[in-house]
């Protein structure tokens, strides 16, 4: 069967240098995998133009890497380059990053007439209503704003934090730290002398009343919850 193959390009300065890869390892060396890189790259050659065949000249490669070296110079595309992905690839990843903003709009604002969150099913078909376009690469905040200023023709949206000082156990702090973790945003945490963990922690306002029952359940009711 024939072997996928795709390009990593790094442009620097007014010239370009590519290698060409497997799709899949490549993608999870991007996403932070330790990969070998002689699982990731189809050859050791460093192009300039990798759809021509054309090599980078060793007078390029010293300019911009300091090596002639193809495998460090390879790490260093990969590392820093754009990788091509293909149609699969795209979308997998597209409709991560999809979930992922639904979540945190639905952890970061309510509806303003019920004070409750939207549930994640109605934000998602709001975003498929209002055809709103998601970018795999960026980082969920740098889209949020965007997104919701779209979806606020569709769906009524308030962003409404309550900040929550909470008091734990120290028997019980493995465990509360998953509630934190899952529901809210830490702004502080201190350990009392009575061994204690007390943590400053950010939540929707609409997802107060299931902060409290879990980490109620997290402890065994024993976590001491006020209002900042």
């Amino acid at each position: 069967m024939e072997e996928k193959v795709t390009v990593v390009r790094l442009s620097m300065g007014q010239d370009k240098f590519e290698i060409l890869v497997k799709p899949d390892p490549a993608l999870n060396f991007k996403n932070g995998k330790k990969i070998d890189l002689g699982n990731i790259m189809i050859s050791d050659e460093i192009y300039s133009d990798a759809n021509k065949g054309s090599r980078a000249s060793n007078e390029k490669l010293l300019k911009y890497f300091r090596t002639t070296n193809s495998t460090e110079i390879a790490e260093q595309i990969l590392i820093k380059g754009d990788l091509s992905l293909n149609t699969d690839q795209r979308r997998k990843l597209v409709e991560e990053k999809r979930k992922q903003i639904s979540q945190y709009i639905n952890k970061s604002f309510v509806d303003p007439r019920s004070h409750l969150p939207h549930p994640i099913t109605r934000i998602e078909a709001a975003m498929s209503e209002a055809r709103v376009t998601v970018d795999p690469f960026k980082q969920v905040e740098e889209q949020t704003k965007t997104i919701v200023d779209s979806l606020r023709k569709i769906l009524p949206l308030k962003s409404e934090m309550l900040e929550l000082i909470v008091k734990v156990p120290p028997e019980y702090s493995a465990q509360s730290y998953n509630v934190f973790k899952h529901m809210g945003e830490f702004k502080s945490e201190q350990w009392l002398s009575d061994g204690s963990l007390q943590v400053i922690v950010t939540i929707n306002a609409g997802l107060k009343g299931i902060f409290l029952e879990k980490i109620g359940g997290a402890t065994k009711g024993a976590a001491q919850v006020t209002e900042k």
